[in-house]
């Protein structure tokens, strides 16, 4: 009775009316450039003192997961990431949307996102506590072996992979800038104090995806050849829609695994997925030219993190991520102790949180959709006037994430080296994955290394480690086996045509 009665709070017009403020909310922050979730919550907790605690919890939440939803429209429609978590929508997005089909890219990420929430919804609903076990059992070792499984994105990733490896190696350099993630020392400072904390993401983020864009576009303003974009569609055919339902489900599980984990979050699992969806494809050539696949795989594994990163935060309170501490926070401010006692103590909350994630993914879908042919207005502003737009979105997002004047240069040299890369057809994304993974894999490597006396063996002991390992040299195998079977595919077709 007391699991109906908490079903039916949620479904109560104030609960409902608190979930789609904070959906509604959510979606705005996630769509300009450097308001992230994480802040959105943050700033939005003390709204939630005098709220019953099944209501204000939902409506963080809500916010939430519609903010790792509005990351993908400034993704696709102005190749600017809202948020970490939309980075790779901006490989496939973006094209599509100058492709004249930014309806299609929207509606596209928009049922992705929908998916992916659903499903991590239902496995949290069903499976929170043994799937949160699997979490406890991540050490240094595994992960540092799954940050370099994700690293090995980058050799699929890349057309060129020469170019890609040197993409990725300046990024894990320029993620070595600042304090020594072990010792303290200070690295690649050169006598600034700006230096000492590294470069902050988000800024580097805007500057390589949108300040680059910026310069770009600014030479095409220049010589006047930028053409109106016309709006079409907004639903996926039938059948792009049918090939994506792999890509979806894949992605969705991927998200939900990888939100699990602590200290991971929606950017990595959108790499890995975007990743495996390249690999599973027939034809991974159109991966990066606005194929729609790109983005179901993307977009579902960044909301599926939404629903799985609440997974070790309620049944262990353990934070899966930067967001679920926040909401952490909210959760004691209701006098509410996140763990394996909430579950038997308070289980009306529990089940209150499962219903209004669910309602919270609806809500997202539903103003999504409808939000659409509004979003893709974007596209129909003079590019002089949009351009200055995202400049000053660009500043703001920024300096607003650290209050922090360096923050301002680093959006612009990164905005610099990735209009370079752009120009000599460096990959971006690499650069970006060693950014996010870097610091992860190089940190976990040497901590376990001192756990265990510098002894690989006994750091490579773990099963899922050896799993993980296995993962990425069959990720580095992968693409040249393709590439070697698909040259002698075509040696076959030649004889057959000729005979």
């Amino acid at each position: 009775m007391d699991y109906m009665q908490a079903i039916l709070q949620v479904l109560q017009p104030a609960a409902l009316w608190a979930v789609g403020v904070g959906t509604f909310g959510g979606i705005l922050i996630g769509a300009m450039p450097g308001l992230t979730a994480t802040m959105g919550v943050a700033l939005l907790i003390p709204l939630t003192f005098g709220m019953p605690s099944v209501e204000g919890l939902n409506m963080l939440i809500g916010i939430f997961i519609g903010g790792i939803y509005g990351g993908c429209i400034s993704s696709i429609l102005v190749k600017t990431p809202g948020t970490p978590a939309a980075a790779a929508t901006v490989l496939d997005g973006y094209p599509l949307a100058q492709k004249g089909e930014a309806g299609k890219a929207l509606g596209m990420a928009t049922i992705g996102s929908f998916i992916g929430g659903v499903i991590s919804t239902v496995i949290l609903a069903c499976l929170a506590p043994q799937l949160a076990g699997i979490a406890l059992k991540f050490g240094p070792s595994e992960y540092f072996s799954m940050a370099l499984f994700g690293l090995t994105i980058i050799a699929s990733l890349s057309g060129d992979i020469i170019k890609g490896i040197i993409s990725g190696l300046l990024g894990m350099f320029l993620a070595c800038f600042g304090a020594d993630p072990i010792s303290g020392a200070l690295r690649f400072t050169f006598g600034l104090t700006g230096f000492s904390s590294g470069f902050a993401f988000v800024p580097a983020l805007i500057g390589l995806f949108a300040v680059s864009e910026v310069f770009v576009q600014l030479e095409n303003i220049l010589d006047d050849r930028i053409k109106k974009i016309k709006i079409s569609g907004v639903w996926p055919s039938k059948k792009e829609f049918k090939s994506c339902i792999p890509t979806l489900l894949r992605g969705s599980l991927i998200g939900t695994f990888v939100g699990i984990i602590p200290g991971t979050g929606s950017g990595t699992a959108s790499w890995i997925s975007y990743n495996e969806a390249r690999r599973a494809s027939k034809t991974p050539e159109k991966f990066g030219t606005g194929f729609i696949e790109g983005i179901a795989a993307t977009e579902s594994a960044n909301n599926a993190v939404c629903g799985g990163a609440l997974v070790p935060l309620l049944a262990l309170g353990i934070p899966g991520d930067v967001v679920t501490a926040v909401l952490m926070g909210g959760l004691m401010i209701q006098g509410l102790a996140p763990g394996p006692m909430l579950f038997q103590e308070h289980p009306e909350v529990i089940v209150g949180i499962f219903t209004g994630s669910f309602i919270a993914n609806i809500f997202m879908f539903v103003i999504g959709m409808l939000g659409i042919k509004y979003f893709s207005m974007i596209l129909n502003i003079p590019k002089k006037l949009l351009t200055v737009a995202i400049v000053v979105f660009c500043f703001i997002g920024s300096y607003s994430i650290n209050m922090n004047t360096f923050d301002l240069y680093t959006m612009l040299g990164f905005g610099v080296l990735g209009y370079f890369m752009q120009k000599f057809n460096f990959s971006q994304a690499a650069l970006c994955i060693a950014l996010i993974l870097g610091p992860l894999a190089e940190s976990n490597l040497r901590l376990g290394l001192l756990g265990t006396d510098n002894d690989i063996v006994a750091f490579c002991s773990s099963p899922i480690t050896v799993g993980f390992l296995f993962l990425s040299l069959l990720s580095l195998v992968w693409p040249l086996v393709r590439a070697f079977l698909q040259k002698r595919k075509a040696e076959a077709n030649t004889v057959e045509s000729t005979l």
